[in-house]
């Protein structure tokens, strides 16, 4: 029997004897940037742009010190920690064959609710030159009705009162700058990978509030000090499974205690602007440019929002994970209808971007059997999911009275997601910070599908919008009475019919 080999670096050279490791000394790496969550999608994507970025032995200044921002990332710490930041990351390839390599820019690990000041000094360190994000959709606090910072989260509430033992973000970061602005350093990137369109402007906009009312006399060293760069990211990553980590023993003899699987396909785009110097990512296949709100805004409404559809309409069929669902072949047609009549219009400005072939390529990423994406991971936290991949679509149809035929079917299928059981009785998981007013205005729906438009923190004023109140209602009224596979089929019909 093969012997399996704990990862860590003690063990790096035995493993690389099974599988490629970093080919650059990691003891000679300084930690250039600082990233907060460590989760699977910062470990497929910037960090494995980072690791192969350091093979080329002259760049050493830009090794990652991760940093675990909440109690629940407990385990993700404790993993990494134990593994000297190492893990493995598993691609699995469209024609089933997987491509693993151990990542090693993950040179340091912290724990932010056990040590918050190592953190915030670690954040002011002069050799960090980037602070980046992945904290989720929902990380980023603000009022979807408003636009405006949340200031009656009882996290920020004890941030404000409790400013050198911080638990949100915006509380690490003021205290962070802070003590760049005491100890006369110079300024720092912020640089969000999440999927927000506008994500720099976003992150920007959200730490001035707070800072407003935190620190108000940072505000100003901030705008002169500080570059919030937007960027697009793009990797589909999902949650690791028990399988994973027995497969990866079992083939190549490694115990690695959190893996990361992802599919081949990688995309960063990023606006650039850096106060402090940056990696050249671009040499490992980043893009840089002048303006990345026409990427993001593709990105998001295609294939985010394209996860969204999947996972939803998946979840009411009874599928369990995404590949199932886009192997669907009435779920596909209604993707496709959706992509090609609603969001395309909406779409400019996409230089180099070959949208047929981009949309062709999202079918069959979506498709890959072998990633195995859990439907009830993406319909997690859909509240604060379909006010940016969804909505912004939906508007811009309206404003220009284009069809929105196949988002209202969306939006009416989520409020019948939302109730939490599918019509065949069986129960659907809700994992959502708003899952009690989703849950009860579903229900009340029941009787009046308009209520459930009524949540204006996700929908802010659609309900004013009869267009939109029409075509929602006629098709929850279609599912309830028909069930989803034949609304399904029913809709693409009709819409087919026309073209």
């Amino acid at each position: 029997m093969e012997q399996i080999l704990t990862l860590n670096q003690q063990n790096l050279a035995a493993i690389s004897t099974k599988i490629p490791v970093p080919s650059y000394d990691r003891s000679t790496i300084k930690t250039g940037i600082v990233h907060v969550g460590v989760g699977g999608f910062h470990r497929a994507h910037e960090a494995f742009y980072t690791d192969q970025l350091l093979q080329d032995k002259s760049q050493t200044d830009w090794g990652i010190c991760g940093v675990a921002l909440l109690d629940f990332d407990t385990k993700i710490y404790n993993t990494l920690k134990a593994q000297n930041g190492l893990y493995t990351l598993i691609v699995k390839e469209l024609d089933g064959s997987f491509t693993k390599q151990i990542i090693g820019s993950i040179v340091e690990v912290l724990f932010a609710p056990e040590s918050p000041i190592k953190v915030i000094e670690k954040m002011a360190s002069p050799e960090v030159k980037i602070i980046s994000l992945t904290i989720t959709e929902g990380g980023y606090n603000y009022n979807e009705a408003t636009g405006e910072f949340n200031f009656e989260n009882p996290l920020i509430q004890h941030d404000l009162e409790t400013p050198n033992a911080p638990k949100t973000i915006f509380g690490y970061l003021t205290q962070a700058l802070q003590l760049r602005k005491e100890n006369g350093l110079k300024g720092v990137t912020i640089q969000s990978c999440d999927n927000i369109q506008g994500n720099g402007h976003m992150t920007k906009k959200m730490l001035l509030s707070y800072v407003q009312v935190a620190a108000p006399t940072l505000v100003s060293w901030i705008l002169e000090n500080v570059t919030f760069p937007n960027a697009m990211v793009d990797r589909i990553t999902p949650a690791t499974s028990p399988l994973d980590i027995e497969k990866l023993k079992e083939t190549s003899g490694i115990d690695d205690g959190w893996p990361v699987v992802c599919e081949p396909f990688k995309q960063w785009v990023i606006e650039d602007d850096f106060a402090a110097g940056r990696p050249a990512w671009e040499t490992v296949g980043a893009q840089f440019v002048k303006d990345v709100v026409p990427y993001e805004k593709m990105k998001l409404s295609l294939l985010n929002a394209g996860h969204s559809v999947l996972g939803i309409l998946g979840a009411l069929y009874g599928y369990s994970t995404i590949d199932e669902a886009a192997n669907d072949a009435d779920i596909s047609s209604f993707l496709r209808i959706y992509m090609g009549n609603e969001v395309t219009p909406t779409l400019g400005g996409l230089e180099g971007v070959n949208l047929k072939n981009y949309k062709f390529s999202l079918i069959q990423r979506f498709g890959n059997i072998y990633i195995k994406d859990q439907i009830e991971r993406i319909c997690s936290e859909s509240s604060a999911k379909i006010p940016i991949f969804i909505l912004p679509t939906v508007y811009a149809q309206l404003a220009n009275n284009r069809t929105i035929q196949h988002a209202a079917f969306i939006i009416a299928a989520f409020a019948i997601y939302s109730v939490g059981v599918t019509e065949n009785g069986a129960q659907l998981m809700i994992k959502d910070a708003m899952e009690a007013e989703l849950t009860k205005k579903a229900i009340l729906a029941r009787n009046n599908p308009a209520v459930f438009l009524e949540i204006a923190s996700i929908f802010g004023d659609l309900k004013s919008s009869k267009t939109f109140v029409d075509a929602y209602s006629k098709a929850y009224q279609h599912i309830v009475t028909n069930g989803i596979e034949k609304s399904v089929k029913d809709i693409n019909s009709r819409v087919l019919n026309k073209i």
